[in-house]
């Protein structure tokens, strides 16, 4: 998850509950996040198509209520606990331009080779910011809610959350982009 500087951090209260600045993400139940090094943060996840879509809907709402409850951008199903390969993400709510966004199976098509570096954060590593070097670019395909496929072009913040999100469901942290290697 990709938070800015001074939002929340740590665990957070798994019977919460919240209203979303976003369209979608009401009725969602606030879950704990899971903190490194539980090993879940480290699983590869599985695809999200088994999933009914009763089950995509209840993710997603506990997804989107999480991330807002937390003060993030984005998060990924590992993050509370969940190994499938769902994630969603919110670049603009926090400048009040919500853009919520739930991806299930998302792949990367296409990567710029132009790459930045800036600081990132994650609720799973509380107080710990690392810089990253990603993509300023990329193109996504994906399956919503409903299970359409979707493609879809991000650059700036949004590709950073995505690309930083992507990486949680493969186990990938930002502790694995410090120069001691994976982990540290």
């Amino acid at each position: 998850m990709v938070v800015c500087p001074g939002a929340a951090s740590g665990a957070i209260s798994p019977t919460a509950s919240v209203t979303a600045p976003a369209a979608g993400a009401a009725g969602g139940t606030v879950r704990a996040i899971m903190l490194h090094p539980d090993p879940v943060l480290r699983a590869v996840c599985a695809p999200a198509a088994a999933l009914t879509a009763a089950q995509r809907r209840a993710l997603v709402a506990d997804l989107f209520a999480t991330l807002y409850h937390a003060g993030g951008r984005g998060l990924a199903a590992p993050q509370i606990g969940v190994t499938r390969r769902v994630l969603v993400m919110d670049a603009g709510w926090k400048a009040g331009a919500p853009s919520p966004l739930a991806m299930f199976d998302p792949r990367i098509m296409w990567r710029s080779p132009l790459a930045d570096e800036a600081e990132e954060m994650c609720l799973s590593i509380p107080g710990r910011p690392v810089r990253v070097r990603r993509a300023a670019a990329i193109r996504l395909a994906f399956a919503d809610a409903d299970g359409a496929g979707r493609e879809i072009a991000l650059d700036g913040a949004a590709a950073r959350i995505a690309q930083h999100e992507l990486d949680h469901l493969d186990g990938v942290l930002i502790l694995d982009a410090l120069p001691a290697g994976p982990g540290a």
